[in-house]
């Protein structure tokens, strides 16, 4: 099957399956806030925790909850050995992922490349990821908004 039938017999299935429920806006190309993104709202506070005695214990290591991905990019149980960016890729809302070897995130539907803060290193992605402030206190980081 093509991409575009495919695309097409989704999109029609989506569209009967959505009939009345309130689908009010749908993402475009190039749309810096895809609509199928559920990422935090700046100051909307703790977005997750993991616990570092169990999880995130490699460097390139990463968790994905509530929108969000954190990634292991340093040794230790410090603030500075994490970093959080929001997972919908602000191109086309693709899930992103950390690669380690070349320490950034990547795009696995068009490429776009991200640094560690998110800044775009190479599109077609136009917009900034979102960052979120990570802390560790013990064994427990939390990411917040």
């Amino acid at each position: 099957m093509e991409r575009d039938e495919f695309l097409s017999k989704l999109s029609l299935g989506v569209l009967l399956a959505c009939t009345g429920c309130g689908l009010v806006s749908c993402s475009k190309k190039g749309d810096p806030s895809p609509a199928n993104s559920n990422t935090p709202t700046p100051g909307s506070g703790t977005v997750f925790t993991a616990d570092l005695s169990t999880t995130l214990l490699n460097i390139g290591d990463t968790k994905v909850a509530n929108g969000v991905i954190l990634a292991r990019i340093a040794a230790g149980n410090t603030a500075a050995s994490f970093t959080a960016v929001q997972v919908a890729c602000t191109h086309e809302g693709t899930a992103i992922n950390y690669n380690q070897n070349q320490g950034i995130f990547i795009c696995p539907l068009h490429g776009s490349e991200f640094s560690t803060t998110g800044q775009v290193i190479m599109g077609p992605a136009a917009a900034a990821l979102q960052r979120f402030t990570v802390s560790v206190n013990g064994s427990i980081a939390t990411v917040t908004a």
